[in-house]
């Protein structure tokens, strides 16, 4: 495979994870809109965005064994295919209401898991080792990308046009990603069928990622002690039991558990989910600070919330290119440090702090991000088998998914547990008579992704040291 093709490919599986994670966060901002159009509450419009993350959660590894079995390429190209089919129908007005615009939303999520499962896997495929990193950091540049630029680009869409374009867009992009994936993507064939999926564990998987992301959406409201947060969190639990399991006692499972007894996939995989995690409390709690604390519009906001993946566009390429070069570990362990500095940097903004500080923390943020996760899924990617790459993508990708789900609703539950403990009553929204109990409670919350990033920054000096003393 020439350069040339190998860039192309690139590009194709890119601009495809790209739309899929975007299209979790670019609604955010047109919920209120949709809201009032269709005539549902701001609870039930959530939905739009919860069934996405949810459906993509329960499915994605099904879909990283599949690449495995029946090929990374033709699983990657029906998944560009059926993601645009999702966005017409969720673009287009049938009056047909909320329940109707859910089930597109499945649909989309079906084929963004498809090619979210199979495109880390692909670039390692593609690329050789020697420039494996640089084309991973590059790939994680449109994932992280896609996941912080949303409320940005949402809110510019609907500034010229209806909400219908925040997914009518995804169609020309979508059709143009597979048609370029279909002419340079590798014609590689898998090393199974369909008889080879593990059915069982499948639907375990499901039920138990359904479950416990369902309590974890509804304790906030419904409260942790209601009893359908509660069912939901034991039904969860119970099928993630019985599928650890069913997958140690299958002699095809869906996905081969020992890889997790690797010691530096697991300790990056974590890594990764942590980092992700913390990173989330930035994308909920901004936006807050800057609009109802700070008094901004929203497209401002969006323009200064945009130093984030900036900065990430900007290291993500560099860091891929020492991580070719020099030692992995030690450019993972410098982006952790980083991020770290950012986090203590989010602690001293209060209400005069100038904005030209907000933007240079949101700046070291996305680049430290950059910095680490680009060597990082070299790293995860290093450590497994060729015939399990798609699986190890496909874990790559779970792992992110509940990072965005845990860090979304640790953001919100320490923000307004802090607010409520202030005030000495109830509070589940921002309270404009009183905005000193915000920034109280978004200093509290940016400590716990503070303590959160000192977690992964231990990881990462212990791995770094593990490597030392092997070398």
């Amino acid at each position: 495979m020439t350069n040339a093709k190998r860039i192309q490919a690139l590009i194709a599986i890119g601009i495809s994870v790209f739309m899929g994670t975007l299209d979790g966060s670019i609604v955010n901002v047109a919920l209120p809109t949709m809201a009032r159009e269709l005539h549902v509450s701001l609870a039930q419009i959530t939905w739009v965005v919860t069934v996405y993350l949810i459906m993509i959660s329960a499915i994605v590894l099904m879909f990283g064994r599949l690449g495995d079995l029946l090929g990374k390429a033709r699983i990657f190209k029906i998944g560009a295919i059926i993601f645009s089919v999702g966005s017409l129908l969720a673009g287009l007005d049938f009056g047909f209401g909320l329940y109707y615009l859910l089930i597109a939303r499945v649909i989309q999520a079906v084929g963004a898991s498809m090619f979210m499962a199979t495109s880390f896997g692909l670039v390692s495929e593609i690329f050789p080792i020697e420039s494996r990193a640089r084309a991973l950091s590059i790939n994680s540049m449109f994932v992280s990308v896609g996941s912080i630029a949303g409320p940005a680009l949402g809110g510019l869409i609907l500034q010229v046009t209806s909400w219908n374009w925040i997914f009518f867009i995804n169609v020309p992009i979508g059709l143009f990603s597979y048609f370029l994936a279909q002419a340079v993507l590798p014609k590689t064939k898998g090393q199974g069928s369909t008889k080879d999926l593990d059915n069982q564990g499948s639907l375990f998987m499901f039920l138990a990622i359904v479950g416990l992301f369902l309590a974890l959406n509804y304790g906030t409201d419904a409260g942790w002690t209601s009893p359908i947060v509660i069912v939901a969190a034991l039904v969860g639990l119970v099928f993630l039991v019985l599928f650890i399991r069913t997958e140690n006692r299958k002699e095809k499972p869906l996905i081969d558990l020992a890889i997790f007894k690797t010691r530096l996939f697991s300790m990056s995989v974590l890594t990764a989910t942590l980092n992700f995690t913390a990173a989330m409390f930035v994308s909920i709690l901004f936006p807050f600070y800057l609009q109802d604390y700070r008094g901004m519009g929203p497209g401002i906001a969006g323009i200064i919330m945009m130093a984030y993946p900036v900065a990430m566009l900007i290291s993500s390429p560099i860091a891929g290119i020492l991580a070719d070069r020099h030692n992995k570990e030690w450019i993972t362990f410098i982006g952790i440090s980083g991020i770290i500095l950012a986090q203590v940097g989010y602690l001293l903004i209060d209400s005069g702090s100038p904005i030209w500080a907000v933007i240079v923390a949101l700046a070291l943020h996305g680049a430290s991000v950059g910095f680490f996760q680009s060597p990082n899924n070299a790293l995860v990617m290093s450590t497994v088998e060729r015939k399990y790459l798609g699986v190890a993508g496909s874990v790559n990708s779970l792992a992110r998914n509940i990072a965005f789900v845990l860090g979304t609703s640790l953001a919100t539950i320490t923000l307004f547990f802090a607010m409520s403990r202030i005030a000495g009553t109830t509070i589940k929204t921002y309270v404009a008579s009183q905005p000193s109990l915000f920034l109280q409670g978004m200093h509290i919350a940016f400590f716990l992704a503070l303590a959160i990033t000192v977690v992964t920054w231990i990881l990462g000096l212990v791995r770094l040291v593990g490597k030392q003393k092997v070398v």
